[in-house]
């Protein structure tokens, strides 16, 4: 027997009981029932009672399959819209015509020229055919720029994909579709493997010793720069050339160094590898839509062939690794290494060959700035302190380690910051922590399989694990990343032999000697074999990027200081109390006391006492820090040990400072000696 209702939702039903199929079939034929005997269900909508809204939209018109569907999916992106006249603007190289003179496809013809040519191959003396777009995509452009020619080899037929300045969601996709061991992780970063070599390769660092740089560069005894010839340079660059022609598609970042704009570097960076890419992407200064457009020939260009080795029979080569600098060509060649470091500091190295040359110091530093507009340098090695002590929630971060200091004041090179993340946590770096997310890249560290979280504290792949990530990403950055001149230049200096005081006012001869020396010390434990504390020097804090002789940037930076009022300071964030293994490390709370001294200015008005044999100037006082540990010799239990440790390390700053003793720097002849007496002097009755 039938029953009729209203259901909860407002719309009329019915139902009935089961029945005979002889029955049922009537009854479908009679009152509309579904003829297998099922009780049947009538909706009705009421006129009156309307609760649910109808959202039924039109169907989609003109999309006959999933592919068409899918093409609906992704919104072309709108041209830039600030048309810049000739005539007004000095930047627009004079073989392009401006962006408001052009039409889209002269500026895309245009653009895929300079990359086409950029690839050219030295012995055919032409660039491949390139088209813009992946192999991958549908309705991937098939016109050719270049056409071919009849004496062009079989390679010259294909087309080159260029994918040009990827978003980091496209390299994301392209990292993942077709490079092994690039995974999302649980914050969104993209973890990645750069293969084999897990850092930097110095000894296959290769320099051209060509007309136009080589008198100013620094060869010899103590010099990163090992020389090639040029020859032997443009065999290793057809090599690289012709592997990334053979690629079905290339990626190409077109980018900026230095947020000066006045003096700012068009780079292009030509890799194999989507990693490579969005590495470069963080670590360089992004342009925008239009400066892309004006972007045209690139003042220096990095072919990263990384994947392929080099020929181990090549003149020069000592292995199947080489990274070659051509100055004169203003070109970079990597084999043989994935290690994406090498395309930072290579760019670096360039920076500091190109900076000084214009009467701008390039620096291996961290930089902020207080509210007050005060900005303060620091420099430092590994495990002196360097980024933990130039991040500081009080203060604006410019950068955390490469600088430029011009007459307009301090400028960031990068456009992001390389971290290293070994035993990272939340509470030690919290920026860095919070800056791992999506658009960061991890290299070589190792995550949980199934949640993907990394586990920083392990070593598995490599000690050296890292975090590239736009400088924005830190919360308390400066942007853009410049500031005025810097009042306090720091030198960081961890000393295990606990002999340096833990902060001293230095003389501009001073900041010279200890700027070239760039100081720290290895603790026990760190280097198998090591028993006791083992000193470390890397001129100028940066010896592997420097391209010029150290007295030089020295000389520089303490003109800097002297015409812009300046202070350097030198900070020993090691030992208190005796040498590794008998007094304890340095208190953060008093270093961080010290640096607030510094900044706020009340250090200046302290009175200074001078120390034996380095002759430092030492403040009597300093709020927060125990008076015994500003002068390391109260602290010490052994005087004699104290005396006879000061003594080795003195000997051994003098030992090496004598790779410098013989360089004259500019019209000053006297000004290696001056530097020479502002180090450590050893007593005879010591």
């Amino acid at each position: 027997m039938a029953s009729n209702g209203t259901a909860a939702n407002g719309f009329d039903f019915e139902f009935s009981s089961p029945r005979s199929p002889a029955a049922a079939a009537a009854a479908a034929t009679a009152g509309g029932l579904v003829p297998n005997g099922l009780s049947k269900i009538n909706t009705k909508k009421p006129l009156s009672r309307e609760v649910c809204k109808d959202d039924t939209t039109a169907p989609l018109k003109g999309v006959q399959n999933v592919d068409e569907l899918h093409a609906l999916q992704k919104k072309k992106a709108s041209a830039p819209s600030t048309p810049k006249n000739p005539a007004t603007n000095p930047s627009t190289p004079k073989n392009l015509t401006p962006r408001a003179y052009m039409s889209e496809e002269e500026r895309h013809k245009q653009q895929m020229q300079s990359i086409s040519a950029s690839l050219a191959s030295l012995t055919r003396e032409v660039g491949p055919q390139v088209v813009k777009g992946d192999p991958a995509g549908k309705g991937t452009a098939s016109k050719s720029v270049i056409a071919p020619r009849l004496d062009m080899s079989d390679s010259a037929l294909k087309f080159t994909h260029v994918l040009y300045n990827l978003s980091p969601a496209e390299l994301y996709e392209q990292a993942i579709k077709s490079e092994k061991g690039s995974y999302i992780t649980s914050t969104g970063a993209l973890a990645t493997l750069s293969g084999a070599k897990t850092g930097r390769s110095p000894k296959d660092k290769r320099v051209v010793k060509e007309e136009t740089s080589k008198d100013d560069l620094w060869w010899g005894k103590g010099s990163p720069n090992i020389e090639m010839d040029e020859e032997t340079f443009l065999v290793n660059r057809e090599r690289a050339v012709d592997y990334l022609n053979s690629l079905e598609k290339v990626f190409v970042n077109d980018q900026f160094l230095n947020w000066d704009p006045e003096n700012q570097i068009k780079v292009r960076i030509i890799s194999a590898r989507a990693y490579h890419s969005l590495f470069m992407h963080n670590m360089c200064i992004r342009p925008t839509p239009e400066e892309l457009e004006d972007f045209g020939t690139p003042d220096f260009t990095i072919y990263n062939a990384g994947q392929f080795p080099c020929n181990r029979y090549t003149h020069y080569m000592t292995s199947s690794t080489s990274i070659d600098l051509n100055l004169k060509r203003k070109e970079m060649v990597i084999l043989g290494t994935q290690y994406a470091g090498e395309m930072k500091k290579g760019l670096f190295s360039v920076m500091h060959y190109m900076m000084p040359k214009r009467g701008i110091l390039s620096l291996h530093s961290g930089c902020n700035m207080g509210k007050a507009g005060d900005v303060a340098l620091f420099f430092g090695l590994s495990g002196t302190g360097k980024t933990t002590l130039s991040t500081d929630e009080n203060r604006y971060l410019i950068g955390d380690d490469e600088h430029c200091w011009s007459e307009n004041g301090v400028s960031n090179i990068e456009g992001g910051c390389y971290a290293k993340c070994i035993d990272l946590s939340s509470e030690k770096e919290p920026e860095i922590w919070n800056a791992i997310k999506f658009g960061t890249v991890l290299e070589n560290v190792v995550f949980e399989e199934y949640s993907r979280e990394v586990d920083y504290t392990d070593k598995s792949v490599t000690e050296n694990t890292r975090a590239a990530y736009p400088i924005e990403f830190i919360p308390n950055v400066k942007l853009p990343c410049i500031g005025p001149h810097p009042k306090n230049v720091i030198l960081l200096a961890c000393d295990a032999f606990g002999v340096l005081p833990p902060v001293s006012k230095l003389s501009p001869a001073q900041t010279m000697y200890h700027f070239i020396s760039g100081y720290t010390a290895l603790v026990a434990g760190t280097v198998d074999g090591v028993k006791e504390p083992t000193a470390t020097f890397s001129a100028c804090f940066g010896a592997a990027f420097i391209m010029l002789h150290p007295t030089k940037y020295a000389a520089m930076l303490a003109d800097k200081m002297k015409r812009h009022g300046a202070t350097a300071w030198l900070v020993n964030t090691g030992w208190s109390g005796g040498s590794y293994g008998v007094g304890k490390r340095m208190k953060l709370a008093y270093t961080r006391k010290i640096i607030d001294a510094i900044h706020d200015g009340s250090l200046l008005e302290a009175e200074y006492e001078a120390t034996p044999v380095f002759n430092l100037a030492v403040p009597a006082k300093v709020n927060g820090v125990p008076t015994e540990v500003l002068h390391p010799e109260n602290s010490w239990a052994d005087k004699k040990l104290y005396n006879e440790t000061l003594k080795k390390l003195a000997g051994l700053f003098q030992k090496n400072f004598e790779v410098y003793t013989d360089y004259k720097a500019g019209n000053h002849l006297k000004l290696t000696e001056e530097i020479l007496a502002a180090g450590p002097q050893l007593p005879k009755d010591m």
